[in-house]
């Protein structure tokens, strides 16, 4: 596996498997790998000749008082991991070589970043539509792999695709998840004991709520809200329980046939997200 820190490096050997007419696949993360990453390269490899995957601990997409400084960082354990996916390039930027002191660009998908995730953290999905779209312009991959389960952010990208003429295939690939349901996290890392044997109640929530809109009841309102209870009276903190069209993420009517369910709430001091997508 080929480590790289520096954009120049990167591109000069994106050029030359280009020029070979190598196809090539990206998979963004914030490292402390776990397995849905790691399925994530194991997709790409089957689409695509080469595969890089990028290690950045992005500071524009944490908000004040969020947990960039405490941000699990596992770099040699990361590599290790990567190395043994046969993965074809690590890139490991600094901060410097991705962000100009003096920037004043941004990308910002109006509207679908300010709703969700977005209304309660400003600013988070502009910052990782940008750093992304760096990434794109860096690595010109002709593949894209993200994970599933952060819903929005994969929406988010998706969009930005489309609206700015964006030659990649985006792929998204189904949240890995532990034997008991929790969907795999970085941030898991940051449950006690204790709450991580309460975590899968909220992707449990996402399952009798999905059940309850397959057999026929109508108030998407009161599941909702049930859902919300449920999670408080399990000791979480609900942010949103929300049932969206699949595509736009607007609120789901009973005409839509594509749903996803989205889910946000705090376990202690960790919050966790998660989401259940299905047709009707």
């Amino acid at each position: 596996m080929i480590i790289v820190n520096h954009s120049l490096d990167l591109r000069a050997k994106i050029n030359t498997w280009k020029q070979n007419g190598l196809s090539v696949a990206l998979v963004p993360t914030m490292g402390n790998l776990h397995a849905g990453h790691l399925k994530l390269v194991n997709t790409a490899k089957q689409k695509a000749d080469k595969v890089v995957v990028s290690i950045f601990v992005n500071p524009t997409q944490f908000g004040i008082n969020e947990d960039f400084a405490s941000y699990p960082r596992t770099e040699q354990e990361d590599q290790l991991k990567l190395a043994n996916e046969s993965t074809d390039l690590l890139f490991l930027p600094a901060i410097a070589d991705i962000y100009n002191a003096n920037a004043q660009t941004t990308v910002n998908i109006t509207g679908l970043s300010n709703i969700y995730c977005g209304a309660s953290r400003p600013g988070h999905f502009s910052g990782v539509a940008t750093i992304v779209c760096k990434l794109f312009n860096l690595v010109q991959p002709d593949i894209a792999a993200f994970g599933l389960k952060d819903f929005q952010q994969f929406t988010v990208i998706k969009t930005m695709i489309r609206d700015l003429n964006i030659p990649i295939e985006l792929m998204g690939i189904d949240t890995q998840r532990e034997s008991n349901g929790l969907a795999m996290s970085s941030r898991n890392n940051y449950l006690t004991d204790t709450e991580r044997q309460l975590a899968p109640q909220l992707y449990q929530a996402l399952g009798i709520a999905q059940t309850a809109i397959l057999t026929g009841q109508k108030s998407y309102a009161d599941i909702e809200q049930q859902a919300i209870q449920s999670l408080k009276n399990a000791g979480f903190t609900p942010d949103y329980f929300s049932i969206c069209n699949y595509h736009d993420l607007s609120s789901a009517t009973y005409q839509d046939n594509d749903i996803v369910i989205l889910a946000a709430a705090k376990l202690g001091t960790t919050r966790l997200i998660d989401n259940i997508y299905f047709s009707l």
